[in-house]
């Protein structure tokens, strides 16, 4: 069983309660935190890729003590960094008075802020600009992330207890080979940079999140790329579906009356068709990689009826939020037993 954390507290706190890793770290929890969310619009709001490197070089140091702090919190414990996944306007304010504020402290105009803002705006974000799309757009966002692991990692390997750790890097929302290919061959690139500038080794790995049906159906080709598959089932659940989480509670009782839904598919995995997906991509990856490491970082990771299921079609671990472990360690050895 893996924890949900994005933090070392939270990290400490999954630890404590029986997670053997981090299943998902959610890199964009960390820009939210303090002055550093004005680093991250200075860098959204940037007119030319110069300006967008200035302000990743400002956000460096802070990624960089983050995932320092992680791994100090973990030891040697797997850690499986997921790459800035959402759209980037959710960084950007939307009230007339944060607008006002950052445009007195990065020297803009509103006005200017309100354009870049209506430029991001999209109809469907869940299925827009984000993820690995970012990554290959704004290749620098995923330079300065992958500098920050490699050198956070290079860090707490030179301590006087000095931890090993073995970085697992994810690119999210992948649907084709080649939109992985581009980012794992920036991410390595980056890799032998610090490894070479600092005199060490660092062994890690660079794999995917499966939440895309098109993922899933053509794992085979993807699992040349990638070198572990994490299924993000809340998402995966969404684009099998076509559902959107957000917006269902207008008729999913109407569902669930109706007998259409049995239950809530995203608080518990529809084995008959997400499910599916799921065992093709196990299947399909492996026969690819063989003894391909695969896991689950959706929250169906704390639902026991889902964990039995992974369980069976031979996912390596499950990954939930650290208050769901307990009962995630149980349901994860009931069905063993069996």
């Amino acid at each position: 069983i893996r924890t949900n954390a994005d933090t070392p507290e939270m990290a400490k706190n999954a630890v404590m309660l029986g997670a053997e890793g981090i299943g998902l770290c959610r890199t964009e929890h960390m820009f939210f935190e303090g002055d550093r969310i004005d680093t991250m619009r200075q860098m959204i709001l940037a007119s030319d890729e110069s300006d967008r490197r200035k302000a990743l070089k400002k956000l460096l140091p802070f990624q960089r003590r983050d995932f320092a702090g992680l791994f100090k919190a973990m030891g040697t414990l797997p850690v499986t960094i997921r790459l800035l996944d959402p759209p980037l306007h959710e960084f950007l304010p939307h009230d007339d008075t944060t607008r006002r504020q950052l445009a007195t402290k990065l020297g803009l105009t509103q006005e200017a802020i309100a354009d870049r803002v209506k430029a991001l705006h999209e109809e469907n974000p869940m299925l827009g600009h984000r993820g690995c799309r970012l990554g290959i757009t704004y290749p620098e966002i995923t330079e300065m992330q992958a500098r920050a692991i490699f050198e956070a990692a290079a860090q707490v390997g030179k301590l006087k207890k000095p931890i090993k750790v073995k970085p697992e890097i994810m690119i999210p929302l992948v649907g084709f080979k080649t939109e992985l290919q581009n980012q794992v061959d920036i991410v390595h690139q980056v890799a032998r940079e610090v490894m070479d500038k600092k005199g060490v080794k660092i062994d890690y790995s660079v794999g995917t999140m499966i939440e895309i049906p098109r993922a899933a159906v053509t794992a085979a080709e993807i699992a040349e790329v990638a070198e572990f598959f994490s299924f993000g089932t809340n998402d995966l659940t969404q684009t099998a579906l076509g559902l959107s989480r957000d917006d269902m509670g207008g008729f999913f009782d109407d569902y669930r009356n109706r007998e259409i839904f049995s239950q809530n598919p995203f608080a518990s995995l529809d084995q008959g068709g997400v499910g599916k997906l799921v065992e093709t991509a196990a299947t399909k990856g492996r026969e690819t990689r063989k003894g391909m490491k695969l896991g689950i970082c959706g929250e169906h990771g704390g639902d026991p009826a889902s964990i039995g299921f992974f369980h069976n079609v031979g996912l390596d671990y499950v990954s939930c939020s650290p208050p769901r472990v307990p009962v995630a360690r149980l349901s994860a050895a009931q069905a063993a037993l069996k």
